[in-house]
C-alpha cells in the first residue's frame, strides 16, 4: 500500500494580510503497487502530451484545461483519497499551536492519517516537503507516534518535483481546496474525481 500526502494553501493566520482562508492536507492513496507505477506512468506522458516536459503538474501554475485534462486522465486508475480542509476563522481556529507554521503543519497531517487510519495497513507513506532537514526528522518522528500500530510501515519526505504522485496529491488538494472558494469553477474539478473521494472533513466544524 502507498500513500501520498501534499497540501493547498498555508499555515499563516493573517488572513487579512494574503494568507489563505483555509488550509488542505489531501492523502492519496494506491492499494496496488503496480498501479501506482502504470497511474506514474501515465501522468508522465501527460506532461509530454500538454508540453509541459521537465514540469511538474502544480495546480496553481496549470491553466483550467490543462487541470480537466489531468483530471480526467488520472481517473481510470485505481485509487482514492482523503482531505482535511482546516478553517483558519480566527474565531474558530485558536491555540497556540496553530501560531508556528510547523506544529500547525503536523496537527493537520496527524489529522487526515486519523480519517484514513481504518483504510492503511503496512503503508509506504510519501510526505512532500522542502523544509529543513530537522523538520523533515521532527515530522516523520511526530507522526510515527501518533499514529496506531500497524499503520505505517514506511514514511520517507520528498519534493514533489521529483515524484509524479506527489503532483496528484497535489492536485487533489487543489481541487478540493477550490471547492470552498466562491470562484466560476470552485466545483468544476473536484466534481470530476469525487468518485475517488472517501471523506473530506472540514475542521473545525
Amino acid at each position: 500500500m502507498l500513500a501520498f500526502i501534499d497540501e493547498s494553501g498555508d499555515t499563516g493566520l493573517k488572513v487579512d494580510k494574503g494568507s489563505s482562508y483555509f488550509f488542505v492536507v489531501a492523502m492519496v492513496v494506491f492499494e496496488n503497487h503496480e498501479e501506482a507505477l502504470n497511474c506514474d506512468n501515465k501522468i508522465e506522458k501527460l506532461k509530454m502530451d500538454l508540453n509541459l516536459k521537465n514540469q511538474e503538474f502544480k495546480f496553481v501554475k496549470l491553466d483550467q484545461n490543462k487541470r480537466i485534462a489531468f483530471y480526467k486522465n488520472i481517473l481510470p486508475y485505481d485509487f482514492f483519497y482523503y482531505a482535511v480542509v482546516i478553517n483558519k476563522d480566527p474565531e474558530k481556529l485558536y491555540g497556540k499551536g496553530f501560531c508556528f507554521g510547523d506544529s500547525f503543519y503536523k496537527f493537520s497531517c496527524k489529522l487526515v492519517f486519523s480519517n484514513a487510519k481504518k483504510c492503511l495497513k503496512e503503508a509506504i507513506v510519501v510526505i512532500d516537503g522542502s523544509g529543513s532537514r530537522e523538520f523533515k526528522r521532527q515530522l516523520s518522528k511526530y507522526l510515527k507516534r501518533e499514529t496506531e500500530p500497524g499503520i505505517l510501515k514506511k514514511l520517507k519526505i520528498q519534493e514533489s518535483h521529483q515524484n509524479n504522485l506527489l503532483q496528484l496529491a497535489d492536485m487533489v488538494a487543489g481541487a478540493v481546496h477550490r471547492s470552498f472558494k466562491t470562484k466560476k469553477d470552485s466545483n468544476l474539478y473536484r466534481e470530476i474525481i469525487r468518485v475517488k473521494e472517501k471523506w473530506v472533513q472540514k475542521w473545525p466544524k
